[in-house]
C-alpha cells in the first residue's frame, strides 16, 4: 500500500459520494462536490483519486493546485485549468485590474467569465467535464469570482466541479462558501481524522511491506499510533515510516514525525503557527484562553486556528478541562526548534507574565524567564546587573529567588544556581545583589568546592569593613567558616558575629584574636557526642545544612569515638552521591577518609580520599582539595609509599592557600612526612606554621591539630630535648589535653623527652589513653616505645610488647612503623603458614578455626579478654575457651608467646 493509499483508508464514503456525482454529471447534469478536511487528512490524495476516477471515466479533466504564495496573482488557479486547453480566452496577465484584484474592468470580467462558461459547455457537450481544484482555500479571488459564476450559470452541462479545502481556513472567503451552498446541485464532504479501528486497518494492509518492525514481532501498537498521529493520515504514515508498524511508536526530535507535524503547522496557515507555539511554550500549562491572551490581537481568528489544529490532530483539548496540550513531546519541541530564537524569547517572557497574573507557581514563571534569557543572543556580562540586556528585570526578582528556593528544596541545585544567576543579573539593589552572590556561593559548594571559594573570596574582598553586625556580614562569616577559612573569617567577624558570643578568645603574641570565629570553632569542637548525633539523624542534607552536618561528623572525629564518625560520613557520603553533588561527595568523602585515618585505616582512608580528590571537578587551586590530600600524604607515609607521598607533599601551592583549615591539615601533613623521610628542620617549620596560624586565629586546639606534639618529635630528632619537653608540657597543661587522643600523644612524647626512670609508666599510660582513643597506628607507636622502654628495664614483656605491636602496626598496613619496630620481620607472611579454609597452622598440623584465629589475633595485639569479647561478641567465658585451644594447638603457655605472624583478622566497616 503507497502512502497515498494509505491516506485514502476510511475514505470508501468519500469516494462512493464522487463516483456518484460523476455519474450523474455524465447523465447530462452539473455538480459540485466541496471535500473539506483539516491539513494532512488527504485532501490532495482525494482530489487526486476524483482525477484519476474521472479520466477512467472518459471524463474531460482540468485539475489545478491553489497555493498561499500564489494567492495574489489574478486568474492563477483559472489559468492552471485552461492550461494545456483550447478555446479559451482569458485576460491577459499585465490587463488592468479592478479593485478586487481580478483582472479586466467590470464589462470585461463578465463577459470573460461568460466566454469561459461558453467553452466549459462546448466541451461538456463531447463528454463530461471534471475541474478538480486543490486547496481551494488559497486560491486568489477572481478565480473564485469564475468559479462562483459557473455553479450559477452551468447547471445543465455535463459539469463536476470537485474542490477541496480546510474548514477553518484563514483566507478562504466565506461569501464564495455560502454561494456554493445555494447552489441545488452542491454537495458537502468531511474528511474526518481516523478512528482506531480504520488506523488498525491501514497498519494490516502496511505490514506485509514494512521494512522493519513485522515479521514474529509484537502486535502493532494501534493505540498508541492512534494517540499520537491523532488519526491524521499524514502523521501516521510519519510515525509508521519512524518506527515501523510492530513495536510501540518512539518518535524524537528531528524524525518523520516532528518533520510531519511542521509541515501540517506551515499548511495551516499563520495564525495556527502562532498558536501552535504559543501552546508550545506555555506547555503543561496550555489552554485556549491562554494561547488567545498570550497572542493577543484578533480572538477570533486565535479561535479558530486552534479549532484547526484540534481538528487536524495536532492539539487535544478535550483531555483536560480547557487544556490545550500537544500528543507528544516530540511535537512541541519541533515546533519550539522551528521558532525564531528571538521568537521563542518573547513568547516565554510574554507567558511568564501571563502565568504570574495567573498566580501560577513561581518555579513555573521563573521557568519562562530561564527560557527567554537562554536564547541564543547578545548575552549580558555576568553578575553586571539588570543594565546589561534583555531578559529579566528588577520586578522579577522576587520570583526568581523564590523558584529557586523551591528548586533547592527538591534538589534540583542546577537550575537553582541559573535562577540565582538570572536574579543577580536583573536585580537593582546592592543589598539584594549581595545577598544572593551569598546565596550562590552557598550552592556553589554543592558542585564545586572551588568555584565557592572564588565566589566567597569575592564577597570578602568586596565587604564593606564598617558594617560587621549586618545579616549579610554574619553569613559571610558562617560561610567562611564553613570553608575552612578561620583566618579571614575573623578579620570581618571583630565582634562575635559567626556566633553572637563576645567571650575573648586566646592571646597571641599580637593581641586577642578575634573572638566570634574562633568561639565557633571551639563550640562546634566541643560539642558532645550525642548532641552531634542527634543532629545527624534528625537533618537532611541540604544547602542549610551540609556545614553543621559536616562539623557534626568533625566533633566525632576528634572525640573518644571516632568509629561513629566513620559510620556517619559514609551515610552522609552515600546521600551526596544520590543528590548528585560532586562537591558533597568530595567533602563527606574526605571527612570519610579523615575519620579512617584517625582510627589507622590507612588503605581506607587512601582509598575515600583518592575518591574525593576525583570527584572535584577542579582538582587543583582551591583551599579544600587540600584536606584530602593531606589524607593521603599521611596515608603513604605510613604505608611506606614515600615517592607517592613526596610527590604530592611537594607540589607548589598559591600562598592563600595555607590560610584555611585545610591548608592547616596540609601543612602538618607535609611536616609529619618530611619527618617520616628525616628532614626534621623542614618538618619543624612547617609545625611551627601551623601553630603560629592557629594562635593567629584563636583556635589553638590540640584536639584538632596537636602542631606542639608535632614540633616536639621534630625536635628530639635534632637534639633539641629541653624545647620538645617545653612543648609537651604546654599540650599536657591545654584544655584539650582531657580527651584520651590528646593526652596519649602527649603522654608518650613526655616520656621521651622526661627522665628515663619514668618512661615505661608514662608509656603505659599513653598506651591505654590511646586505646581508648581508637588510634590504631598511634597506638602501636606507643606500644612499640613502651616495649623498648621495657628492654631497657630489663623486663621479659619487652618483646612481647614489641611483637604486639609490630602486628599491631602490621594489620593497619603501616608499613614505615613495622619496619621501624622490627626491620627484619617479613610483611607477608609465608602463604604454607596459612591455611587455605583461613586457619592458622598450628603445630603438629593441628589448624586454627576461624573463631580461634580472631581471638588469638586481637590477643597479640593486646586486648584484653574482656575488650576481645565486645569487639567480637562473644562472652568471656567463650574468649577464654579460645585461648586457651590456641595455647594447647600451638603449644605455648601464655599471650606474650602469641607469633607475630598470625593472619590479621579482617576488619568490617564500622
Amino acid at each position: 500500500m503507497t502512502g497515498a493509499r494509505m491516506t485514502l483508508v476510511g475514505r470508501d464514503t468519500v469516494i462512493a459520494a464522487l463516483d456518484t456525482a460523476l455519474a450523474e454529471c455524465a447523465e447530462g447534469g452539473a455538480r459540485i462536490v466541496l471535500a473539506e478536511g483539516a491539513t494532512g487528512c488527504g485532501k490532495s490524495a482525494l482530489a487526486d483519486v476524483a482525477a484519476e476516477r474521472a479520466r477512467a471515466a472518459g471524463a474531460s479533466v482540468l485539475t489545478a493546485v491553489a497555493a498561499p504564495e500564489e494567492r495574489h496573482v489574478a486568474l492563477g488557479v483559472l489559468r492552471q485549468l485552461a492550461h494545456g486547453e483550447a478555446g479559451f480566452a482569458l485576460p491577459l496577465p499585465g490587463a488592468p485590474s479592478g479593485t478586487d484584484g481580478t483582472a479586466g474592468a467590470a464589462p470585461a470580467r463578465v463577459e470573460a467569465m461568460q466566454g469561459f462558461c461558453a467553452r466549459l459547455r462546448e466541451l461538456s457537450a463531447e463528454r463530461p467535464v471534471v475541474l478538480v481544484v486543490d486547496d481551494i482555500q488559497h486560491a486568489d479571488g477572481a478565480s473564485l469570482q469564475y468559479l462562483q459564476y459557473l455553479a450559477r450559470h452551468a447547471r445543465t452541462a455535463a459539469l463536476l466541479t470537485v474542490l477541496t479545502g480546510t474548514p477553518h481556513a484563514e483566507e478562504l472567503d466565506p461569501v464564495f462558501t455560502t454561494e456554493l451552498m445555494r447552489q441545488p446541485h452542491f454537495t458537502r464532504l468531511r474528511l474526518d481524522r481516523l478512528t482506531p479501528a480504520e488506523v488498525a486497518a491501514a497498519l494490516a494492509a502496511l505490514r506485509p511491506q514494512a521494512g522493519r518492525g513485522d515479521g514474529d514481532g509484537p502486535a502493532s501498537p494501534v493505540g498508541d499510533l492512534h494517540r499520537i498521529s491523532g488519526g491524521n493520515p499524514l502523521l501516521l504514515r510519519a510515525l509508521v515510516e519512524e518506527t515501523g508498524t510492530g513495536r510501540p511508536p518512539a518518535p524524537e526530535v528531528g524524525g518523520p514525525y516532528a518533520q510531519a507535524v511542521t509541515t501540517c503547522l506551515h499548511r495551516t496557515g499563520p495564525t495556527a503557527l502562532a498558536a501552535a507555539r504559543a501552546a508550545a511554550v506555555l506547555g503543561e500549562r496550555s489552554t485556549p484562553e491562554r494561547v488567545v491572551r498570550l497572542l493577543g490581537g484578533a480572538a477570533a481568528a486565535t479561535r479558530r486556528a486552534l479549532a484547526a489544529l484540534e481538528a487536524a490532530g495536532l492539539l487535544e483539548t478535550g483531555g483536560r478541562a480547557d487544556g490545550a496540550l500537544f500528543r507528544h513531546p516530540a511535537a512541541p519541541a519541533a515546533v519550539l526548534e522551528d521558532t525564531a530564537p528571538g521568537v521563542r524569547a518573547d513568547l516565554h517572557r510574554r507567558a511568564a507574565r501571563l502565568l504570574r497574573e495567573d498566580g501560577a507557581p513561581a518555579t513555573a514563571v521563573a521557568g519562562h524567564l530561564s527560557a527567554a534569557s537562554a536564547e541564543p543572543g547578545p548575552e549580558p556580562e555576568h553578575d553586571s546587573g539588570p543594565e546589561a540586556g534583555p531578559g529579566p528585570g528588577p520586578a522579577d526578582v522576587e520570583v526568581l529567588l523564590e523558584a529557586a528556593e523551591e528548586r533547592l528544596a527538591q534538589g534540583d541545585a542546577r537550575v537553582a544556581t541559573r535562577l540565582l544567576e538570572l536574579a543577580l543579573r536583573a536585580a537593582a539593589d546592592p543589598h539584594a545583589r549581595h545577598g544572593i552572590r551569598l546565596r550562590l556561593a552557598q550552592v556553589a559548594a554543592r558542585f564545586d568546592p572551588a568555584a565557592a571559594e572564588r565566589r566567597l573570596t569575592a564577597l570578602a574582598e568586596a565587604h564593606p569593613g564598617d558594617a560587621p553586625n549586618t545579616e549579610h556580614a554574619r553569613l559571610l562569616v558562617g560561610l567562611l567558616c564553613a570553608q575552612g577559612r578561620i583566618g579571614e573569617a575573623a578579620v570581618l567577624d571583630t565582634s562575635g558575629a559567626a556566633s553572637g558570643s563576645t567571650t575573648p578568645g586566646s592571646t597571641t603574641p599580637g593581641g586577642p584574636a578575634p573572638s566570634g570565629a574562633a568561639a565557633a570553632f571551639g563550640s562546634d569542637l566541643d560539642t558532645p557526642g550525642a548532641v552531634s548525633e542527634r543532629l545527624l539523624q534528625g537533618s537532611r542534607l541540604a544547602e542549610a545544612t551540609v556545614a553543621p552536618l559536616a562539623q557534626a561528623v568533625r566533633s566525632l572525629t576528634a572525640s573518644d569515638q571516632p568509629d561513629r564518625a566513620v559510620r556517619w560520613s559514609r551515610k552522609l557520603l552515600e546521600e551526596a552521591g544520590r543528590a548528585d553533588a560532586p562537591g558533597w561527595v568530595s567533602l563527606f568523602g574526605t571527612l570519610h577518609a579523615e575519620a579512617l585515618l584517625r582510627l589507622g585505616d590507612l588503605t581506607g582512608a587512601h582509598a575515600q580520599a583518592t575518591a574525593a580528590l576525583q570527584a572535584l571537578p577542579d582538582r587543583t587551586g582551591s583551599a579544600f582539595h587540600c584536606a584530602p590530600t593531606a589524607v593521603l600524604i599521611r596515608a603513604c607515609s605510613a604505608m611506606g609509599r614515600f615517592t607517592e607521598a613526596s610527590r604530592l607533599a611537594d607540589r607548589q601551592l598559591p600562598p592563600r592557600l595555607p590560610a584555611s583549615l585545610h591548608g592547616l591539615a596540609y601543612l602538618r601533613a607535609r611536616g609529619l612526612h618530611r619527618l617520616a623521610v628525616n628532614q626534621p628542620h623542614a618538618a619543624l617549620a612547617d609545625f611551627l606554621e601551623t601553630g603560629r596560624l592557629m594562635a593567629d586565629w584563636g583556635i589553638d586546639r590540640p584536639a584538632h591539630l596537636p602542631w606542639r606534639t608535632d614540633a616536639a618529635g621534630a625536635l628530639l630528632l635534632l637534639g633539641e630535648t629541653r624545647q620538645a619537653e617545653q612543648l609537651v608540657l604546654d599540650q599536657l597543661a591545654h584544655p584539650d589535653a582531657r580527651r584520651p587522643w590528646v593526652r596519649g600523644l602527649s603522654l608518650r612524647l613526655r616520656a621521651l623527652t622526661g627522665e628515663p626512670r619514668r618512661r615505661s609508666a608514662l608509656l603505659g599510660q599513653a598506651v591505654e589513653e590511646l586505646h581508648r582513643s581508637g588510634d590504631r597506628v598511634e597506638t602501636a607507636r606507643a606500644m612499640a616505645d613502651l616495649g623498648r622502654a621495657l628492654q631497657h628495664e630489663g623486663s621479659p614483656k619487652g618483646n612481647t610488647m614489641i611483637r604486639n605491636a609490630w602486628n599491631l602496626a602490621k594489620d593497619s598496613e603501616a608499613v614505615a612503623l613495622c619496619r621501624e619496630i622490627l626491620p627484619d620481620a617479613p610483611l607477608t607472611p609465608p602463604v604454607r603458614d596459612r591455611a587455605q579454609t583461613g586457619g592458622q597452622t598450628a603445630a603438629g598440623g593441628a589448624r586454627l578455626s576461624g573463631s580461634e584465629q580472631r581471638v588469638a589475633t586481637l590477643a597479640a595485639q593486646g586486648l584484653t579478654n574482656r575488650e576481645i569479647s565486645a569487639k567480637l561478641f562473644l562472652t568471656v567465658s567463650t574468649v577464654e575457651q579460645h585461648l586457651t585451644r590456641v595455647y594447647r594447638k600451638l603449644r605455648i603457655t601464655s599471650r606474650g608467646d602469641l607469633p607475630m605472624d598470625l593472619t590479621p583478622v579482617t576488619r568490617t566497616s564500622v
